[in-house]
């Protein structure tokens, strides 16, 4: 069968870590395009054989995030199809299976080396100014060596045997002909000493069962599509095209990241944003749509003839040639924007279906409820003791949350440690609780002055409902997005006042 015969077929394969970023969504999207655009498959596939990341809750976010804005997959782990469900680490004997191809066909050898061994190693070539890798020390083990190494039960991995000369060449549909010299190819782990694949090998061995025709992922894989090109002929199997699609950027141009702009899928879910305006944004990302002409906004019922479109517009008329490789801005301002646009278009009924989805949800009130209740004396004070729940913004003066003893300067860098900090930690009162003393221990704060500046931030007021409790109900994607936005707020402002 021609590679132009073959029936599309597409899919994304995130990784269950945390919370699903919105580059998950950006590369749905376009993967979910391209296969409605060509009558084809659009596949979900869990990436999960990083098994010290794996995050169990981590899962089922991403297919809820995925449903709510409507990327519906047709083969995966609750649809079926001829693979069953789409989990690698369900999948690790046929990656055994595979790699062991490889060994008998001399691509791929044993690496006995030692985690501390490939420590030294690294550190000598960083000390060198030399690029690390590995040094293909286990390459050239003789045969007996490793069948004694085997029989005496030490641990390897298996790598790859990436050609010492030459290059690899390969296409991108956006970019033309690509070619990596083999000096710049580390010889891949394929297979850890642990049994699992790593996402390399895993990766190939699925998109080929798969039967997948085109791979479209961001662009930070170009570097690594030499390998699966190699993996790809030493398998003997026909290779799949690629899309590197540009990174999404923060305003000043630099790799979108939590630290100037909520990537959670989460936290614009709980924020109140609408799926369509996500996803309508989303699909401005990279230039694929043409401008609609005022007569074709009317006719499809938009009030804003450039940025304003749905799914099926975009799959109507959405051209992946058009794509521009400068890396397209998540604007957050623009989103919001958007987002404006999308919920005063709704009917009443639908704007009211809406808040009592998210802000005014039922779960939401009765996980406030506890804790106001006992505090209350008239129903009529709920809003002033709940009202950060429901406020996007809030904006603590100085004295509630500067501690007596410390300057703004002191505790502005302490709410940044203690942003780190908790970023990494389990949403639970007892796992708060302990970074958050480990934190006061590590930099001498006393629980008072420490509480006090979360519930300035959280709150933007020096009194509140029980500290921690509130941090739960809020939701990690939400506290984060508060602490970063107060941090950058009060940059600013000292910025300023300098000036």
């Amino acid at each position: 069968m021609t590679d132009s015969a073959r029936p599309t077929r597409v899919r994304i394969a995130p990784s269950p870590t945390g919370d699903p970023h919105v580059g998950t969504a950006y590369i749905g999207l376009l993967n979910y395009i391209f296969a409605r655009q060509r009558g084809g498959q659009f596949i979900l596939r869990i990436e999960d054989t990083d098994r010290t990341r794996f995050v169990p809750t981590s899962e089922q976010m991403i297919f809820d995030s995925l449903r709510w804005l409507g990327l519906d997959w047709n083969e995966g782990p609750d649809v079926g199809g001829p693979y069953g469900p789409y989990r690698q680490s369900e999948r690790t004997e046929i990656y055994r299976e595979h790699v062991q191809t490889l060994l008998n066909n001399g691509t791929a050898y044993r690496c006995f080396c030692t985690p501390e061994e490939l420590e030294t190693k690294r550190k000598a070539q960083m000390a060198a100014k030399v690029a690390p890798k590995y040094d293909r020390t286990c390459k050239y083990l003789p045969k007996e060596t490793v069948e004694e190494n085997i029989a005496a039960g030490k641990p390897f991995t298996i790598r790859m045997a990436v050609p010492e000369d030459g290059s690899t060449t390969f296409r991108d549909e956006l970019r033309g002909e690509i070619v990596i010299d083999h000096n710049n190819v580390d010889d891949q782990v394929l297979l850890k000493s642990d049994g699992f694949p790593t996402y390399h090998l895993a990766n190939v061995v699925d998109d080929h069962l798969m039967q997948i025709t085109d791979v479209i992922r961001a662009e930070e894989w170009i570097s690594s599509t030499p390998k699966h090109v190699l993996l790809y002929a030493s398998f003997g199997w026909e290779r799949p095209k690629f899309w590197h699609m540009p990174l999404l950027r923060n305003i000043d141009k630099s790799k979108i990241s939590k630290r100037k702009n909520p990537v959670s899928l989460i936290y614009y879910r709980e924020s109140g944003f609408l799926p369509q305006a996500v996803i309508n944004f989303l699909g401005l990302m990279g230039g694929g749509m043409p401008t609609l002409n005022p007569i074709e906004a009317a006719n499809a019922g938009s009030t804003k003839e450039i940025d304003i479109f749905s799914v099926a517009q975009m799959v109507e008329k959405f051209e992946f040639q058009r794509i521009s490789l400068g890396g397209p801005v998540f604007d957050l301002v623009k989103l919001k924007w958007l987002n404006g646009e999308y919920l005063r278009a709704l009917p009443q009924e639908e704007f009211v279906a809406a808040l009592k989805q998210t802000i005014l949800s039922d779960s939401y009130i009765r996980a406030i409820a506890p804790l106001v209740q006992t505090r209350l004396e008239t129903l009529g004070q709920w809003g002033d003791l709940t009202d950060f729940f429901f406020r996007d913004n809030v904006a603590p003066p100085v004295d509630v949350w500067v501690p007596k003893k410390r300057t703004p300067e002191e505790t502005l860098a302490f709410a940044a440690e203690m942003l780190t900090s908790l970023e990494g930690t389990d949403w639970t009162t007892e796992a708060l609780d302990a970074a958050l003393r480990a934190l006061l221990t590590a930099k001498e704060w006393s629980v008072k002055e420490a509480f006090m500046l979360l519930r300035a931030i959280l709150t933007g007021s020096a009194q509140s409902p029980p500290l921690l409790e509130s941090l739960v109900v809020f939701g990690k994607a939400r506290s984060i997005d508060r602490i970063r936005r107060f941090i950058d707020n009060q940059k600013k402002a000292a910025a300023n006042t300098k000036k």
